[in-house]
């Protein structure tokens, strides 16, 4: 398994996470951003001279056009995971995960998407989340 970018929709919040960790919690599962997002996208690059080797007297010249290249939203670089660390225990499992936005807007998101009453550990303080009401 490995981590992906889920962005719920309506919260300006980037949740990381393994899909089946986060899912574990929420009563509709999210999908991650890369999911149907990938695409291809063209930019202009404008032409320009390089030399072949350090101390070449004779630059050459490269022509500009059009680049294609892959779009990912959902990419992330290296191993480290962006954003800061919260965990999630609802007295079964404790899973952490990271977030990049406001602690308000995940503690509504999981206000309303919450299957059981769980609590939610930040870097400052811990919050419970009650299970939703029936109705």
């Amino acid at each position: 398994m490995t981590t992906q970018k889920f962005s719920p929709d309506g919260f300006e919040l980037s949740i990381y996470a393994e899909a089946a960790n986060l899912n574990y919690f929420l009563t509709t599962p999210l999908d991650p951003v890369s999911v149907g997002a990938v695409v291809s996208k063209t930019a202009t690059v404008k032409a320009s001279t390089r030399r072949q080797y350090v101390g070449d007297p004779t630059p050459v010249n490269v022509s500009g056009g059009e680049r294609i290249y892959m779009y990912d939203p959902g990419r992330k670089v290296g191993n480290a995971l962006p954003g800061e660390p919260f965990i999630l225990d609802d007295g079964t499992e404790k899973r952490q995960m990271t977030f990049s936005g406001n602690v308000v807007d995940l503690h509504a998101f999981l206000l309303s998407d919450v299957k059981e009453e769980t609590k939610l550990y930040t870097t400052g303080a811990r919050y419970v989340i009650p299970k939703p009401s029936a109705g």
